[in-house]
């Protein structure tokens, strides 16, 4: 990787922490709240994230306004406590800070976020979550022209098939994290422009020394 500072800018649910059920749980209490059948299984769940999910939502009669009062009402609700961060997850944002600016770009709202990993401020500059605006395509490109960074030199981390289109699409590298939410054949098939296994992987994709957990361990 050249000697320069690059954006790297990661998905939080999924890549960072493993929340997949209570992510699945909240997102089913908001649809009952506003009088909308729950999703059947977990497939079905994880369908709604290969494309951006509030388009998803969206799409099949669900008004984005009262989704996201519901999420807020049912907040005091969630246990964040029960969602671990993946093991090497605070080691390798130390090893990446080093010449490097991080930002994490979620789905998720950034009260979550902080709630589930309350080291996300100092880990990262920002947080953009859906209380900035629901498209990844947005929130990349808003980074993008904060920092001045290039596409050449911005890279998103994401586990999603959707993750891997928005991020195509704001003209970034993309980097499909396999540990994540969609199975590596799910990913392989978004063609990203990396698909690595393991957080070990983003040092060398990097030029990085040092070494951290996989989420498997």
């Amino acid at each position: 990787m050249p000697d320069h500072r690059n954006l790297i800018l990661f998905d939080f649910d999924g890549v960072l922490a493993d929340s997949l059920e209570m992510y699945e749980s909240a997102v089913n209490m908001c649809f009952e709240r506003i009088g909308f059948e729950p999703v059947r299984n977990r497939l079905e769940f994880l369908s709604l994230f290969e494309e951006n999910f509030y388009e998803v939502i969206a799409r099949r009669g669900i008004d984005l306004r009262a989704f996201a009062e519901a999420s807020a009402a049912i907040a005091p609700d969630l246990d964040y406590g029960s969602v671990r961060i993946h093991p090497g997850v605070l080691d390798l944002l130390f090893l990446l800070k080093n010449g490097n600016d991080l930002i994490i770009i979620s789905s998720n709202s950034s009260r979550a976020i902080r709630a589930i990993f309350p080291e996300a401020d100092s880990c990262f500059q920002q947080v953009l979550g859906c209380d900035f605006t629901f498209s990844k395509i947005e929130k990349i490109r808003y980074a993008m022209e904060f920092f001045r960074a290039r596409g050449e030199n911005t890279f998103y981390v994401g586990d999603t098939t959707g993750d891997i289109l928005e991020a195509r699409t704001a003209g970034v590298k993309t980097v499909a994290a396999a540990w994540g939410w969609h199975t590596r054949e799910m990913l392989e098939r978004a063609r990203p422009d990396f698909l690595i296994d393991n957080p070990v992987q983003l040092l060398d994709l990097f030029g990085l020394p040092g070494s951290v957990q996989s989420p498997e361990s």
